[in-house]
């Protein structure tokens, strides 16, 4: 039998799965334009060219398993090491253009890799919605903590214009896209869902080490705050997707890491309808 973590674990990945598909298929309605950034959308072309990747998140049976690296696996490149003496903040690694295209396209220059997913962070987003964050070498996250109404405040009272506030994100994907056209490879986006995400918000930290505590107080102390947060996380998380896609992602990839500390009815009620 499973745990009651791990069905909750197994749902959320079901759901990665579906949203990757889904990513693919909004992409089609790139193959009607101009690839951005001078891009071909080569992969667009046909099933037979398309590659390894995108045929395996559109649930094609493939001739092998696709292999990508997130960009924890690149730290044990000297490459990627010799990088950040020179840029010693992951925000600076993953925020100026030509550094986090440079990471991104390690893997794939050193092992030839099927696809190439850009350098960033599940949090990068959130200056875009009003809230800062900072990023330590050991991984730890910071964040001025949002639990009132009032501090909400501060994200209702923005627009999310992914366009202008973040655009070094889109910088980067066109420029993989260009690179990589005509490739074996797949260019892959990523996303944070709003409950992990809505933790780091009322946590203001990783929730981890307290058991998610603050996140469950205020779930018991005011439940439509969370769900306001968590609705608004979400909107605004479908257009920074939809603006990857634009971009030149070919497929996003999700992750609702903390999702797994839910009980399957804490799940349906404060993950899955936010997704």
């Amino acid at each position: 039998f499973f745990s009651a973590s791990t069905l909750a674990l197994l749902a959320a990945i079901s759901r990665i799965m579906l949203l990757a598909t889904a990513a693919t298929a909004l992409s089609v309605r790139m193959s009607a334009a101009p690839a951005p950034a001078s891009a071909s959308a080569s992969s667009t072309s046909g099933a037979a060219d398309a590659p390894l990747l995108l045929r395996a998140a559109r649930g094609e049976v493939t001739e092998s398993t696709p292999v990508w690296m997130m960009r924890q696996a690149g730290r044990h490149m000297q490459v990627y090491r010799d990088l950040v003496k020179d840029y010693p903040t992951f925000r600076e690694r993953s925020e100026i253009p030509d550094v986090s295209y440079a990471v991104s396209m390690q893997p794939r220059d050193a092992y030839g890799t099927d696809g190439v997913i850009l350098f960033s962070d599940i949090l990068t987003p959130l200056p875009a919605m009003g809230v800062d964050f900072a990023i330590s070498e050991g991984g730890g996250i910071t964040i001025d903590p949002i639990r009132t109404r009032e501090a909400f405040a501060k994200m209702t009272a923005v627009p999310f214009e992914p366009e202008t506030k973040i655009s070094f994100v889109g910088d980067v994907l066109k420029r993989l896209r260009a690179t990589l056209a005509g490739t074996d490879a797949t260019v892959l986006g990523f996303v944070g869902l709003p409950f992990t995400l809505g933790t780091y918000l009322i946590e203001g930290a990783t929730g981890t080490k307290t058991g998610f505590a603050a996140m469950r107080q205020l779930r018991e102390s005011d439940p439509q705050l969370v769900a306001d947060m968590l609705k608004l996380l979400g909107d605004r998380i479908a257009q920074y997707a939809i603006y990857q896609i634009d971009s030149g992602a070919q497929v996003v990839q999700v992750f609702d890491s903390w999702a797994g500390h839910l009980t399957p009815d804490e799940f349906d009620e404060w993950a899955g309808p936010f997704q």
